[in-house]
């Protein structure tokens, strides 16, 4: 049992690795069972075939997200829920980038996916929404309650299509994860009309962070 537990999450990770490197497309469940040494049957023996292998990467995308991924508890700690929250989107955008680069042809594949799909980003939006209404009652930033949830909608459009927007501009070429984090730094920038100016350095700090990490550090 616990040979074929090791077995499958071998066949996982190395499918997301190929996947991020060639893209999803392009990587059939022969390429992956070559990449571990192992037969195709040994292969299918776990998973039934590669919209198989997707499904199960993005349960594990999905667990890592809504474990990670927490509303603050106190008004206080809303800045740096934001922070976490910009932290773990954008670590784990990078680490199954290959998800967020081809999304709507993966989707338009997989019915049971988009479902999965729709049910899981329906939590995140209310995650989103939770920190908005805590940075809101902290007076970090000064929103209309009717604007929140149209704010968080835009921010998850962002990031959702951050990756894809990358592709759009050099199809051929890779997307390396100082470019991932840019778009936190777009992210922070939809903040500042509302940042109230008790919040505006805090926020100019966290900017400065993330600039750093996109590899822009004359910015800061």
């Amino acid at each position: 049992m616990d040979k074929k537990l090791r077995t499958k999450d071998k066949i996982l990770q190395a499918s997301i690795e190929l996947f991020n490197q060639q893209g999803e497309r392009q990587v059939t469940t022969n390429h992956i069972a070559a990449h571990l040494g192992i037969s195709p049957g040994n292969l299918y023996y776990h998973f039934r075939n590669k919209e198989d292998i997707v499904r199960h990467i993005f349960k594990e995308y999905a667990k890592l997200l809504d474990s990670r991924l927490q509303p603050p508890s106190r008004p206080s700690e809303a800045l740096d829920a934001l922070a976490q929250y910009l932290d773990v989107v954008f670590e784990l955008m990078w680490r199954f980038h290959f998800f967020y680069a081809n999304l709507p042809d993966i989707l338009s594949r997989d019915d049971a996916l988009q479902q999965d799909y729709l049910q899981v980003q329906k939590g995140v939006l209310n995650k989103v929404i939770s920190v908005l209404n805590a940075l809101k009652n902290a007076d970090v930033i000064a929103i209309d309650d009717a604007d929140v949830p149209n704010f968080a909608h835009t921010i998850k459009l962002v990031v959702t299509f951050w990756i894809s927007y990358l592709k759009t501009q050099a199809p051929h070429a890779a997307i390396d994860q100082q470019q991932a984090y840019q778009g936190v730094l777009k992210i922070l920038l939809l903040f500042k009309p509302y940042a109230t100016a008790q919040a505006m350095p805090r926020i100019d700090k966290l900017q400065a962070h993330y600039q750093q990490l996109a590899g822009h550090p004359l910015l800061a």
